[in-house]
């Protein structure tokens, strides 16, 4: 008698196995994705379509649309109001991102520290970002009022002048930068902190040993195992600033005249105020392709910024 049992029917090798024959058994489920398909196509794509369709139109609240090519591009491109716009966006956004991460750093490096009521301090720091943008802006237009505003009393009692803040060309941008600054620092302090938590200590006891001082330790240990959470921040940071219209137009509205107006501030009165559909398409479409750009570049950068494995 065999030692062997034979296996039952059921579990018996199949037949095609046994002949070397293969079966796909890729599951045939991809009708279920076809509604998440048609969701981006009708939110995303289409979207982008028309609005790629409408910056060849000129295109007027009121009346039909008439196909003019590349004109609207050709109008931006001489467009000294639209240029400008460009160098506000610039101007605003590199500051509203160097700054914060900057202070928000030195914030996280502070905040790392054990010292009395760590706690409570931190969580007033980052009180700021809870608020909503335009609850900011209708609470800095108050303190920023020339004659009835907290800021200008408070500088006098350092025998300092009242300051135009947004009601000079000179001014207005710097003071919106102290408005993000304030607003967006806690952000980039929560990022930073985060991955000074996760810090090991080895190479802080090594460097001790060595006689490295704190400038040291922070220059060749810390700032290189922190900064892919530095990158991250700054990732952040440019996409928020580049978008910001909320905190801009409940202040100062593009103004005075059109010393604080960035693109998305000339897109809106394009197409809300002088109802020039075609051409604040145009803007968009130039707009999408410099916010890809600088995407591409952060994301490369954020690539480059990762620890070496």
């Amino acid at each position: 008698m065999s030692s062997t049992t034979a296996l039952p029917a059921s579990l018996a090798k199949p037949a095609h196995l046994a002949t070397g024959q293969s079966q796909d058994f890729t599951p045939r489920y991809w009708l279920f994705s076809v509604p998440a398909v048609l969701l981006v196509v009708g939110v995303i794509v289409f979207p982008w379509l028309f609005t790629l369709y409408m910056s060849t139109q000129d295109w007027k609240i009121g009346g039909g649309p008439e196909f003019v090519g590349l004109q609207n591009y050709a109008e931006l491109l001489r467009d000294a109001r639209f240029l400008e716009s460009m160098v506000h966006t610039f101007y605003f956004t590199v500051l509203a991102v160097v700054l914060p991460i900057f202070f928000g750093t030195a914030a996280a490096l502070v905040f790392h520290r054990e010292f009395p009521f760590r706690g409570l301090l931190r969580t007033i720091f980052v009180m700021p970002m809870m608020a909503t943008p335009v609850a900011v802006a209708l609470v800095w237009t108050m303190m920023f009022h020339p004659q009835l505003g907290v800021l200008n009393y408070l500088l006098s009692l350092v025998g300092i002048g009242p300051q135009p803040w947004v009601y000079d060309p000179d001014t207005v941008i710097p003071t919106l930068i102290l408005v993000e600054v304030w607003h967006w620092t806690p952000l980039v302090m929560l990022i930073v902190l985060g991955g000074l938590a996760g810090l090991p200590r080895e190479p802080y006891e090594s460097a001790l040993i060595d006689g490295a001082n704190d400038w040291h330790m922070f220059r060749h240990i810390t700032l290189p195992l922190v900064w892919p959470f530095i990158m991250v921040a700054i990732v952040i940071r440019t996409i928020d600033a580049l978008k910001v219209f909320d905190t801009i137009f409940v202040i100062t509205q593009g103004g005075p005249g059109t010393a604080s107006e960035t693109l998305n501030i000339f897109l809106y009165l394009q197409a809300f105020q002088f109802y020039k559909i075609g051409y604040a398409s145009a803007v968009v479409v130039i707009f999408f392709v410099i916010i890809i750009m600088l995407s591409l570049l952060l994301l490369y950068a954020r690539q480059k910024s990762k620890w070496n494995a």
